[in-house]
């Protein structure tokens, strides 16, 4: 909504914007409440949701988190707490766009080069089930979407 949101600020400069340029606004003002409610549980629930979601994990591939001898489980909480808020914020400012723009595409190429491909699909595979025990279904048609573009980008 930003992103579309600046754009329209330059298109319309000088002048009333339309009925048709002004419909993502009405769309973000009639899903607002819902946003900002999933964002404040997401945000309320981060901790448990991680916890979950590595304990799912772990269960389902307990050599995931690891190689050799190397435990890579703090750095990949690191990360899945990075990506569980860049994608509250995504949801809550309603930008996917700019979640692509700003952090998935970089977050992939460093995914890619560590070769942690299935590590970001199962992590966010598992976070869209979790979440769902957090958020309302009307709030989760909103967030699970924008976890899924994050399993697809980072998971190939």
């Amino acid at each position: 909504m930003l992103s579309q949101l600046q754009t329209l600020v330059r298109e319309v400069d000088g002048r009333y914007a339309t009925d048709t340029e002004l419909l993502f606004l009405q769309n973000y003002l009639q899903t607002a409440r819902l946003r900002f409610s999933a964002y404040q549980k997401i945000q309320k629930a981060e901790k448990d949701i991680i916890r979950q979601v590595k304990q799912k994990l772990k269960a389902t591939n307990p050599k995931l988190l690891r190689r050799g001898k190397v435990d890579f489980s703090a750095k990949w909480q690191r990360d899945a707490v990075s990506g569980l808020r860049f994608c509250a914020h995504a949801l809550l400012v309603a930008d996917e766009e700019g979640l692509e723009e700003n952090f998935l595409l970089w977050f992939q190429s460093v995914m890619r080069s560590f070769k942690a491909q299935k590590s970001c699909d199962i992590t966010y595979k598992a976070m869209q089930d979790i979440v769902r025990q957090y958020l309302t279904p009307q709030e989760a048609e909103l967030f699970c979407p924008i976890l899924a573009q994050a399993r697809l980008l980072l998971g190939q």
